[in-house]
């Protein structure tokens, strides 16, 4: 009877002792895995940051103005072709 237990015993420490090798493994990939994830967000916050500094520089009335001139060669209109209109009294006389 006490042969028996023993051995009941000692199957249940293997048991239980492959089952802690088995969660320290999964528990070393998923921080692996972690650590390459958070590495990931970090690029892409980089990146993103970047871009956004890209896009202010792009968007910005000194770059739009230069572009007009030189590609679709735009100027502002000279003082004598302009026309400033009042409208202060609605829509009246249209």
């Amino acid at each position: 009877m006490i042969g028996r237990l023993n051995i009941l015993l000692t199957v249940l420490c293997v048991v239980c002792a492959l089952g802690v090798i088995s969660t320290r493994d999964k528990a070393r990939k998923l921080h692996s895995e972690l650590s390459r994830e958070e590495n990931k967000q970090h690029q892409l916050d980089t990146e993103y940051s970047q871009l956004q500094v890209e896009q202010r520089m792009l968007a910005g009335h000194g770059r739009v103005d230069q572009l007009a001139r030189q590609h679709m060669f735009m100027a502002p209109p000279k003082s004598g072709s302009t026309l400033i209109l009042n409208l202060r009294g609605g829509s009246k006389g249209l």
